[in-house]
């Protein structure tokens, strides 16, 4: 089983290289100028790294990752004047950047590269949780620091509002734990939505995790409509639903339960009601 498993890892490496190398070849021969910029917008572990390999797919989109040294440093995007650059040398229609640490920035951003679009994916915390605790840590000292100063410098407070921190402030407290403090960060970076009026914004896209793997044809077609970026059906190659909730997520504290639950709610209202809370 392992072994079947590495030669399909192997294929799909080799398959991406070459989807690359001939998106490359077909982008510089039409020799196109970017008439949008896209942004994939979200919190860490909501499936924005799904999103983009399905936009990948596209022979129209020029896509960089938060790993990509040409457009971020440790994670961040780098200065607008080396983005500018990036998107003036592309040759493809259609320049899609991640936007993860930059939340806050998004309106400013959208303005800058007009014509420009964002579509942000939520997942529910539970899920996006379980999967931060598996993959990053120190958690409790990011609130505990971000509590005592909303301006402190660190990408996770940028855009905080007053009334944002008020909330954190009143659920912190020194015995805090790990799996509290994840979800209380989901909450307060997913609330910049609606702080930023995205809700009604007609350039932004709320798109939801559990739909996007259990539906992908259709999630894909309408995201792809929503961008200007004809859809093939080979775009939701590999595509799987397994990721949710298919484990016990250890204790969050009732009260940042609450909280999150809430902005459940909130999202629910704005977007399809299967999204966050089926099942």
């Amino acid at each position: 089983m392992a072994e079947g498993l590495d030669v399909a890892q192997i294929r799909e490496r080799l398959g991406h290289k070459m989807l690359i190398a001939s998106k490359s070849a077909y982008q510089w021969a039409r020799r196109r100028s970017p008439a949008q910029v896209v942004f994939i917008a979200g919190m860490q572990r909501s499936g924005t790294n799904m999103l983009m390999d399905r936009l990948e797919r596209s022979y129209l989109t020029d896509v960089y990752h938060e790993r990509d040294p040409r457009a971020f440093d440790n994670y961040r995007m780098r200065e607008r004047e080396v983005i500018r650059r990036l998107v003036a040398e592309s040759r493809a229609p259609t320049f899609v950047i991640k936007a993860l640490c930059e939340l806050d920035r998004l309106g400013e951003l959208m303005t800058e590269f007009a014509p420009a679009k964002t579509v942000w994916i939520v997942r529910d915390y539970r899920d996006a949780v379980r999967s931060a605790l598996n993959s990053f840590g120190n958690f409790t000292k990011q609130v505990a620091r971000i509590a005592a100063d909303r301006l402190v410098d660190d990408w996770r407070a940028g855009g905080m509002s007053e009334a944002t921190h008020a909330v954190v402030r009143s659920l912190w407290h020194p015995e805090m734990t790990e799996a509290s403090a994840a979800a209380l960060i989901w909450y307060f970076r997913n609330v910049l939505y609606f702080e930023q009026g995205f809700d009604l914004d007609p350039r932004v896209r709320l798109v939801f995790y559990e739909q996007l793997v259990q539906e992908p044809e259709r999630e894909c077609r309408d995201i792809f409509d929503f961008l200007g970026v004809p859809y093939s059906p080979d775009i939701t190659r590999g595509v799987f639903a397994s990721s949710i909730r298919h484990k016990p997520l250890p204790g969050v504290e009732p009260a940042v339960a609450e909280v999150c639950e809430g902005l459940a709610r909130r999202f629910e209202q704005v977007g399809p009601v299967a999204g966050l809370r089926a099942g």
